[in-house]
């Protein structure tokens, strides 16, 4: 497990499996909305975007966190480990809006450039809301040629029980 990528739903928990992951290995952690987003919640240039996850991937080791539809291939390519947070609606849905209310104008520093505070996204919501429906099967069916090693957890608990397992790093 050197280059693991994390991907599912908004508000999953996506960066938050990351962090912990990268507390018990050790590897570095990419979160992918820091290198996407911009100050004022701007988008990158398609072609510039891609030209930064393949140089994101190209590195020894990592932990990526986040779907980005249009870079899966990239991500796929060069990962040996997927965890795929395949969480049902109300949770996601449920986190999300806890995130935002509890954070709401503030920055998640370690997650987006400055000049991106939580905020309340009416259209962001929707996609959530919407996401199993609408986009799953298509992320899916991008993961399809990974040949690495598959994780899936429908359930909080199950990433809790896979990280639980993991070697201790302050033992050994």
């Amino acid at each position: 497990m050197r280059r693991v990528m994390i991907v599912g739903c908004p508000g999953a928990g996506k960066s938050t499996a990351a962090r912990r992951l990268a507390a018990r290995t050790g590897l570095p952690i990419v979160h992918l909305d820091r290198h996407y987003w911009q100050p004022g919640w701007t988008r990158p240039e398609s072609a510039a975007w891609r030209r930064k996850v393949a140089e994101l991937a190209a590195q020894p080791a990592w932990i990526i966190d986040g779907n980005y539809g249009s870079t899966l291939d990239i991500r796929v390519a060069a990962a040996d480990t997927l965890i795929h947070l395949d969480f049902a609606t109300r949770v996601c849905v449920w986190r999300v809006l806890k995130r935002t209310v509890t954070g709401l104008g503030t920055a998640r520093r370690d997650e987006f450039v400055d000049g991106c505070p939580e905020r309340l996204d009416w259209p962001f919501l929707k996609f959530v809301l919407h996401y199993r429906r609408d986009h799953r099967d298509r992320d899916l069916a991008r993961l399809e040629p990974f040949a690495g090693t598959r994780y899936r957890f429908e359930r909080p608990s199950e990433v809790d029980a896979f990280l639980a397992a993991l070697p201790d790093p302050g033992r050994g």
